[in-house]
């Protein structure tokens, strides 16, 4: 396959880092549905320092790395489990989706973790070109992987990807999930939302969930999918068990 021109041209990242994990917790199952990872320093220190050093010219190389860093790891953590790893990507460091797959691809052979599951998902916080992304979603659809749009509802694509690409999960921005018990404005956006999700069949996840009052609330919309510090913080370097007691 041949080389893009961002494998070609583009500068590497320079700056050494790592990856946290958290849980997203299966509220039928009881279980863990998969493990996000997240950026982190060499030391467990927070991403800004990290992210700081991005630029449009090591963006691919720093896409390409934290891949191959997030499946590393996965790869000895996820051994006895049959949790999906959800790697963020960013969509304006993939220049050729299909040749900027490979080392993805490649690593995930080398480690020996499955692509089925590999659950792919970007932020809407970055302005990008719609026919690009759905490009590239299409491709990643195609070659096996799932797709999630995250942090939905608080960036720029929002409804009108929906009516073009319906991704796998959709995540649920947490602004919408803060103290939605003591808000009766959120829960009707948020009912409305489930049940738009509900008809086009994709799985709705409620991120940043806090407390059982939040989550007692979800529970009763229907709510099958959570992330947040009520069950686990991001765990550095580890694939940690959340506590499902809150789920009970």
């Amino acid at each position: 396959m041949k080389a893009c021109a961002g494998c070609r041209d583009g500068a590497g990242f320079a700056t050494p880092f790592s990856m946290a994990f958290q849980p997203i917790v299966d509220l039928h199952g009881g279980d863990v549905f998969a493990y996000e990872a997240l950026v982190r320093g060499v030391d467990g220190a927070g991403a800004s320092s990290i992210l700081a050093q991005v630029n449009s010219q090591n963006r691919y190389a720093f896409d390409q790395s934290c891949r191959v860093k997030a499946l590393e790891l996965a790869a000895t953590g996820l051994q006895t489990s049959n949790a999906k790893l959800s790697i963020n990507f960013m969509p304006n460091a993939v220049y050729e989706p299909r040749a900027c797959i490979r080392a993805t691809l490649e690593t995930a052979e080398r480690v020996g973790f499955p692509l089925d599951r590999i659950l792919f998902e970007f932020t809407e916080s970055e302005q990008i070109d719609t026919d690009h992304l759905l490009k590239i979603l299409t491709a990643y659809r195609a070659m096996g992987f799932k797709t999630a749009i995250d942090d939905f509802g608080a960036g720029y694509a929002g409804l009108t990807l929906l009516t073009r690409f319906q991704p796998d999960v959709v995540k649920l921005d947490m602004e919408l999930v803060r103290n939605i018990d003591q808000n009766r404005e959120k829960r009707v956006v948020l009912r409305h939302t489930l049940a738009m999700l509900n008809e086009f069949g994709i799985l709705p996840l409620c991120e940043g969930v806090e407390t059982l009052q939040e989550l007692v609330v979800l529970k009763d919309m229907g709510v099958r999918y959570i992330q947040g510090y009520l069950f686990a913080r991001p765990a550095f370097e580890r694939f940690e068990q959340p506590d499902l007691a809150a789920a009970a």
